[in-house]
Formats: structure tokens, C-alpha cells, sequence
């Protein structure tokens, strides 16, 4: 019996020395390295940035006006007026405010687009002919605009925002063909500068804190069009009479990008685990 409290005690003895030096020794595994977490995609941030743009036109014109048709008893009937649809582009600087208010400036190409436009004439209430109309426009648009952003979820954000400039619309290879009574006039080039305003909404995408993509919808009004002096093919002309473009306005959807000028935010790690002996 004695033997065996011995065998026990020598046992416990040993189990606890070996414990004991356990505890003394440094872990045999490392500690895991830290953890990166990703700085989220929709974090706030302010500052400059860059922006461009490209798009497609959907144009009208609101009447055509020329000095003959004020002749006495002269009705003008419009039946159709025209654009061919023409693409944009565009760029500009900006600054980020803070999450919901951002500012820019851009300055923007309108390509060519073509016109097209039937009025019927009539004097005392008989047509005494028609006017066909063929031109081309174009633009440069100067604008500064502002930003309300509504909103994020899931990096997707909801805006709408206003712009005020100057718009040099220019009017080109202008013809007018009387077809009843074999007439044709041209007009020379002309451009004008014009007050211009904008109204947009649409969603941005924040792929990461540099960048951002965005879809739009923008309502431009251009202000007027002015051709150059109407003369017929032999150079006769007894009155100055160019054709005015009243009220041009634009439908225009819109896809841009926004760059960052901000620098990137420095990786985020997780605190390391702390190991207690």
C-alpha cells in the first residue's frame, strides 16, 4: 500500500513540474498575422475631382422664325421640325462637399445633328407654297452645375442637380426650298452664344473610393439658333432675313466617370490577437 501512495505522489509530482515548465516556454505557434479589412466602397470622403462624360442628343426646336413670314396675311403652318439624334462628349472638374452636396464645371462638345422641317404658306387663306428646310447644328456648352446626392445603399446612389453656362450653338449648311415655286435659298455658318440651363437625375455607382460611374438623364434648354442672311443660288437678296431657331432643347442620356483626387485611404487592419498564457 505504501508503495503505491508513493507511485501516486511521484506521479502528481512529475505532472505538475511538467506544467510548470509548460507555462515557462514560449508558444510554439505564432500568433496569426493581422487581419486586412477592406476600407468599405461607400465610405464618406471630400474633395476634388475629375469627371467625363459622353452621351446622345434628343433634340427639338420649339418654331422657326424668318422677317418674310411677318408679310401681310402670311400664316405659317409647321408640320414637322427635326434633329437627327448626335452624340456628346464632355469633361469638367468638381469638388465633393461632404456624403450629400458636390459642385462642377464642365465644358462639353455637341456633335452634328442633322435637321430636317416642312412649313406649308398661305396668304388670305390659299397656299401659295412650302418651305423645306435642311441644316445642321452644333454645339459647344459651357456649364456649372450642383449636386444633391439622396443617399447610398450598397455603394448605388440616387441624385438630381441643376446647371447654368453659355451655349455657342452653331447652324450650318442651311437650305430653305420652296418647292411650289422652284425656289432655294442657303444660308451662310453662323454661331451664336447663347444663356443655357440643365436639370439632372440619375444614379452613380462607387466602385471604390477613386472612382465612380454614373448613368443620367438631362433636360438642356440652349437658348436660340441663328442662321447666317438667306440668299438664293444667284446672290440676290432684297431684305436681310436669316431663320431663327427658337428654344432649342435637348433630352440627353448621359454615362460619366468620376476620378478621385483625393489620395486612397491607407489599408485598415484588424487589431492582432492577443494571446494570454
Amino acid at each position: 500500500m505504501r508503495s503505491v501512495k508513493y507511485l501516486i505522489a511521484a506521479g502528481a509530482a512529475s505532472l505538475i513540474s511538467t506544467a510548470a515548465l509548460a507555462a515557462d516556454m514560449p508558444s510554439i505557434m505564432p500568433p496569426p498575422p493581422p487581419l486586412y479589412v477592406p476600407p468599405p466602397c461607400c465610405e464618406d470622403f471630400g474633395g476634388w475631382y475629375l469627371r467625363g462624360d459622353i452621351g446622345m442628343s434628343n433634340q427639338s426646336v420649339k418654331s422657326l422664325y424668318n422677317v418674310l413670314n411677318n408679310a401681310p396675311g402670311t400664316r405659317v403652318n409647321p408640320i414637322f421640325y427635326d434633329f437627327d439624334s448626335a452624340m456628346t462628349f464632355g469633361g469638367g472638374v468638381g469638388y465633393q462637399f461632404n456624403s450629400w452636396f458636390r459642385v462642377d464645371g464642365t465644358v462639353e462638345y455637341r456633335g452634328k445633328s442633322n435637321f430636317h422641317g416642312l412649313e406649308i404658306i398661305s396668304n388670305g387663306g390659299a397656299v401659295i407654297g412650302t418651305d423645306e428646310y435642311h441644316a445642321s447644328k452644333s454645339e459647344w456648352l459651357v456649364l456649372a452645375n450642383a449636386y444633391a446626392d439622396l443617399g447610398t445603399w450598397w455603394c448605388v446612389t440616387p441624385f438630381i442637380g441643376v446647371g447654368v453656362g453659355t451655349s455657342r450653338n452653331t447652324i450650318s449648311n442651311f437650305t430653305d426650298i420652296n418647292t411650289p415655286n422652284a425656289g432655294v435659298a442657303y444660308g451662310l455658318n453662323s454661331s451664336q452664344w447663347q444663356f443655357a440651363y440643365a436639370a439632372y437625375a440619375g444614379l452613380s455607382y462607387k466602385v471604390n473610393n477613386s472612382f465612380t460611374v454614373e448613368l443620367a438623364y438631362r433636360y438642356l434648354n440652349m437658348g436660340d439658333g441663328i442662321s447666317g442672311d438667306l440668299q438664293t443660288f444667284t446672290g440676290i437678296n432684297a431684305v436681310y432675313n436669316p431663320t431663327t431657331f427658337k428654344t432649342l432643347t435637348s433630352q440627353d442620356v448621359r454615362l460619366g466617370v468620376r476620378w478621385s483626387l483625393q489620395p486612397t485611404p491607407a489599408p485598415v487592419y484588424a487589431p492582432p490577437l492577443i494571446r494570454k498564457g
